[in-house]
């Protein structure tokens, strides 16, 4: 191990997940039905016609994954909040059982030493919200301000850290232009007006949060994906600035006091409608720190047939691509960071989602998961982090994506994204060799990325780790409590 790997003292490490995606059990204990939960009952919306209402089972699991975190020397726990669970007609009654769950959760992460992230929004919304127009009422910023003020008062003297929005950009060009999720709109006019509010909703809620003394630290989590053209020609370079507009600038400027892209004229047309200056200031409340998602880049080229931004992905021939056909590029993550760092004023910055879908077996081979290639990418990626940091950028913790094998959205179990396996059929959890190596780098603070990633592991099991384990056994079905 090279102490020319160690990361800044202070670094926070830990692990993401979202509520639909592992808790199970949707409706339990008066929560109310979100869009997730119809949109997955619909036939034909998801792979193979899969659903939550198991998922990893953690709303039952949860102590036993709690231990198992701990095991893995997580820092930190990044999790959504489901709002049915806490409000199930999306407004008006609290459901003291939902909210209790969240709060038993967040002693027991203090309890093992292990820092809460909530995200209060990672595309759950209350399905009777969306009987009243969802992200395309204009009342949803006052919705969500309101939920978001029920769980600061709750958690906010053990919570340090919030985040509003996960990835505003896939809810609202997959649930509401392509349709491929919740709540499964094809519609131009839409995107936009969902758009909008999604920023007014995390500018409503921090503004509320802001009047409350002693209140902690706000942040937004958005994905980055960097946009490069496939050619030095000009309309390929054009293509590659429309899109980062799009996917990136669109939701990040008017957080930071940047306004809007001029380009969401040209993409939306006669759909889009110019922000008032009252809007634009509700968007820009002051955050405290930015968590960015990062997973690929985008390698585009011009293609006017590709509605609305006319631009579209080309294919690297030497690139490795991950099961969800994403190229690995870990150089973009760097970059990404750099880019925050120039155009943004440098804000302190958390890695909230970082990881590959690899193929693994349904069932652990005798007791282990070998994944070498997300080995590798968290290797790479990791690097990636230390060399911006190294360039000056302020990155201050890395969520790795995800903890657990989980319900991949639209594409069901058919993508694993875990450092720990989820046996679905017994819900056994399995570390693999990626979280056993993370849980090196962790517990050296990332010294351990200077060793090539098989002498870590033979290092780990050397000093008693059995592969396919961290601490103690954690193969185990057996419920919480």
């Amino acid at each position: 191990m090279s102490d020319e790997y160690r990361f800044p003292d202070g670094f926070l490490w830990g692990a993401a997940t979202s509520a639909y995606q592992i808790e199970g059990s949707p409706l339990a204990d008066g929560a109310g039905p979100s869009i997730w939960q119809r949109f997955v009952h619909t036939p034909g919306r998801t792979v193979a016609g899969d659903t939550g209402d198991i998922a990893c089972d953690h709303y039952n699991r949860w102590r036993d994954d709690v231990g198992l975190m701990q095991s893995l020397g997580l820092q930190a726990y990044r999790f959504s909040i489901n709002w049915g669970r806490i409000f199930p007609e999306g407004t008006g009654r609290v459901n003291e059982a939902g909210i209790s769950f969240y709060d038993r959760l967040v002693d027991a992460l203090l309890a093992a030493g292990i820092e809460p992230l909530p995200t209060l929004y990672h595309w759950d919304l209350p399905a009777a919200l969306d009987d009243r127009g969802g992200w395309l009422n204009p009342d949803i910023a006052h919705w969500f301000a309101d939920y978001a003020e029920a769980m600061f008062r709750r958690l906010d003297d053990r919570v340090k850290r919030w985040a509003t929005l996960n990835e505003p950009w896939v809810i609202t060009d997959g649930g509401y232009l392509h349709g491929a999720l919740a709540p499964g709109h094809k519609n131009l006019f839409e995107t936009p007006i969902a758009s909008r509010n999604l920023l007014l909703a995390h500018g409503a809620a921090v503004q509320r949060y802001r009047a409350i003394p002693d209140a902690t630290t706000w942040a937004l989590s958005s994905i980055s994906n960097p946009k490069y053209p496939a050619t030095f020609e000009e309309r390929d370079r054009e293509a590659a600035e429309r899109s980062a507009a799009y996917m990136n600038r669109q939701y990040l400027d008017p957080v930071f006091g940047l306004g809007c892209p001029a380009a969401m004229q040209q993409i939306f047309g006669q759909a889009w409608r110019e922000w008032t200056d009252e809007e634009l200031a509700l968007a820009a409340q002051p955050i405290d720190w930015l968590g960015v998602n990062y997973y690929t880049r985008g390698l585009m080229k011009d293609a006017p047939e590709k509605w609305p931004v006319g631009a579209d992905y080309v294919a690297n021939p030497e690139a490795t691509y991950t099961e969800t056909v994403w190229e690995v590029f870990d150089q973009g993550l760097t970059e990404t960071l750099l880019w925050v760092k120039e155009r943004y004023g440098n804000p302190p910055v958390y890695i909230t989602e970082n990881g590959s879908a690899f193929y693994d077996p349904p069932v652990a081979s005798r007791g282990r998961v070998r994944d070498p290639l997300r080995v590798d990418y968290l290797q790479r990626h990791l690097c990636a982090v230390l060399e911006a940091i190294r360039q000056g950028a302020d990155v201050r913790g890395y969520m790795a994506w995800s903890l657990f094998d989980n319900l991949e959205w639209s594409l069901g179990f058919a993508r694993r994204f875990g450092i720990v396996h989820v046996n679905f059929e017994t819900q056994e959890r399995t570390p693999k060799d990626s979280a056993v190596y993370y849980s090196q780098i962790i517990a050296s603070n990332g010294s351990a990325l200077g060793s090539e990633p098989d002498a870590v592991l033979l290092s780990a099991q050397a000093r008693g780790v059995p592969l396919g384990s961290v601490d103690q056994p954690v193969r185990v079905a057996a419920h919480g409590s």
